[in-house]
C-alpha cells in the first residue's frame, strides 16, 4: 500500500498496514486501527496516549483551517485578512454557518432573521437580576443562556435540521442581548431593548451605552472596530470551547445546555479570559518607561507575560495584525489610551529580543482586543462576554456540523489506566489479626 503506515510490533514480530486518510491539508490514521495490534488475543489492543488531544483529530470539519507554523487562518478557505477587508460581519457569520458567502438577498434575509430573535424571555432577565451587581458577568451569562432551553421546545430537536437552524439563529440573536444586559446590571442601569434600525454590532453598542437620548447612533469607526473583533473571533478550529460545545452536544441535550458548556470553557483565563489578563498586566506595568524592567522580570520568570504566544501559532497570530489596526482606529475616536502606549513599547521590545523570538512569543489576538474593549469604555470583567458574543456563531457552526457527520457518536475518550491490578479485599484489621496468628 503506497498510502499506508507499516507498523511492526517488536513484541510479536507481526507487521500491520494502517491506511492513511487525507484531508485538504493533513494526513491521519484511524485510531481504531491500532486496536488490532495485540500481544495476545485477550489484549484490548494499542491506544494512543495524547494528553489534551494536541495530536488527535476528533472530528472532520470544513469550517476553519489554521496553519500555526505559517500564521494562516482561514474561514471556509478564505484568508482572514481578506475577509476582514472585504466582507461585513454578517456576511462572515453567514459564511461560517453555511459554507459560502451570501448573495445580497441571502444576507438581508439572514440579518432579518437575527433581528427577529434579539428579544429574550423576561425570566432570563430576572435570572441576571438575581445576581449581585459585583458578580462576574460570565456567570450571569451562563445562567441566563442555560434557561433558554425551557422556552423553546424545539431546542431539544437536535437531530432535526430545520429546528437546528432556528435555534442557531436564536442563539446568535439572543447572546448579544444577554451579554449587554449583564453589563447594564453591573452598572445598575435599566436594560435597553434591541433596536431594529441598527446593525448587529451597532445594536449591541446601543444596548450597552444608550442613555436618555431618544435614539442611539454609534460612532461608525467604533462600530466597525467592534464588528472586526467579532469577525476575528467567529471561530478558531477545535479550541477548548468548541470542543466543549461538541462534547456536551454529543449527548444530545437542548442546544442551550451545550452552549452554556462552551461559555463555561471560554471563561477560563487560559482561553477567553486571556485578554482580561493582558489589560490587568498593562495596568500593572503602568507606564512605557517601566516596560524594560518588566521584560527583565519576565525573562527571570518573576512575573507572567500575557498576550504573547499561542498554543497553535508559532508565528505572528494573523488576527493580531488586524486588531492592532482596529485599535488605532478606536484611538482616533476615543483618544489615546495610555495603556496602548505601554502595549506598543512591550511589543517593540519583545519583537526585537531573541529571548521572545526563539520561543515564538509573538503578540496574539488577546494582546490588543482587550485594549479596544477598554478604550470604548468597557471593564475588564466584560471582555470574555464580548468574546462569547463573537464566538457563538462558530460554536453553533461546530454543533451543526457534528450532527451532519455520520461518524460522530457520544464523546467517550479512553484512558490509560495506571491504578492497581485486580486484588482481593482484605480489611486492614483482618490483615493485622492474621499476622498475629
Amino acid at each position: 500500500m503506497a498510502d499506508s503506515l507499516t507498523i511492526i510490533d517488536n513484541r510479536t514480530g507481526k507487521s500491520y498496514e494502517l491506511p492513511i486518510e487525507y484531508g485538504t491539508h493533513e494526513a491521519v490514521i484511524n485510531g481504531r486501527a491500532l486496536q488490532q495490534i495485540k500481544k495476545d488475543p485477550e489484549d484490548f489492543g494499542i491506544l494512543s496516549y495524547d494528553p489534551s488531544f494536541r495530536f488527535t483529530a476528533a472530528c472532520k470539519s470544513s469550517i476553519t483551517y489554521i496553519d500555526g507554523e505559517r500564521g494562516i487562518l482561514q474561514y471556509r478557505g478564505y484568508p482572514i485578512d481578506q475577509l476582514a477587508d472585504k466582507v461585513s460581519l454578517e456576511e462572515a457569520m453567514y459564511l461560517v454557518l453555511f459554507g459560502e458567502l451570501p448573495t445580497n438577498e441571502q444576507r438581508d434575509q439572514f440579518v432579518a432573521e437575527i433581528l427577529a430573535e434579539r428579544e429574550v424571555p423576561e425570566t432570563a432577565r430576572k435570572i441576571i437580576d438575581a445576581y449581585p451587581p459585583n458578580s462576574h458577568p460570565m456567570t450571569m451569562l451562563m445562567s441566563a443562556v442555560a434557561s433558554l432551553g425551557n422556552f423553546y421546545p424545539d431546542a431539544k430537536e437536535v437531530t432535526n435540521p430545520q429546528a437546528r437552524r432556528r435555534n442557531t439563529i436564536r442563539a446568535i440573536g439572543k447572546i448579544a442581548t444577554l451579554g449587554a444586559y449583564t453589563y447594564r446590571h453591573m452598572r445598575d442601569l435599566p436594560y435597553v431593548y434591541p433596536d431594529a434600525d441598527l446593525s448587529y454590532t451597532g445594536n449591541f453598542l446601543g444596548m450597552l451605552f444608550k442613555g436618555q437620548e431618544s435614539t442611539y447612533k454609534p460612532d461608525p469607526r467604533v462600530e466597525k472596530s467592534l464588528a472586526m473583533l467579532f469577525l476575528l473571533h467567529l471561530d478558531h478550529e477545535q479550541n477548548c470551547s468548541a470542543n466543549a460545545m461538541r462534547a456536551v452536544g454529543s449527548s444530545q441535550p437542548d442546544v442551550f445546555s451545550a452552549l452554556t458548556a462552551a461559555i463555561g470553557a471560554l471563561f477560563g483565563p487560559l482561553h477567553g479570559g486571556a485578554n482580561e489578563q493582558v489589560v490587568r498586566m498593562l495596568m500593572q506595568i503602568g507606564d512605557k518607561k517601566n516596560v524594560a524592567d518588566f521584560v527583565e522580570k519576565v525573562k527571570r520568570r518573576e512575573t507572567l507575560l500575557f498576550g504573547f504566544g499561542h498554543p497553535v501559532y508559532r508565528a505572528y497570530d494573523p488576527r493580531a495584525r488586524i486588531i492592532k489596526k482596529a485599535a488605532e482606529d478606536v484611538v482616533a475616536v476615543m483618544g489615546m489610551n495610555p495603556l496602548l502606549e505601554v502595549a506598543y513599547e512591550l511589543e517593540r521590545i519583545a519583537l526585537s529580543e531573541d529571548y521572545f523570538k526563539s520561543r515564538n512569543l509573538y503578540p496574539n489576538v488577546d494582546f490588543y482586543s482587550g485594549l479596544i474593549y477598554q478604550s470604548i469604555g468597557l471593564p475588564p470583567d466584560l471582555f470574555t462576554v464580548l468574546f462569547a458574543v463573537g464566538r457563538t456563531t462558530g460554536w453553533m457552526a461546530q454543533w451543526n456540523e457534528m450532527f451532519e457527520d455520520k461518524d460522530q457518536r457520544i464523546v467517550r475518550p479512553r484512558q490509560l489506566f495506571i491504578g492497581s491490578a485486580k486484588r482481593d479485599v482484605v480489611k486492614p484489621g483482618a490483615k493485622a489479626a492474621a499476622l498475629k496468628k
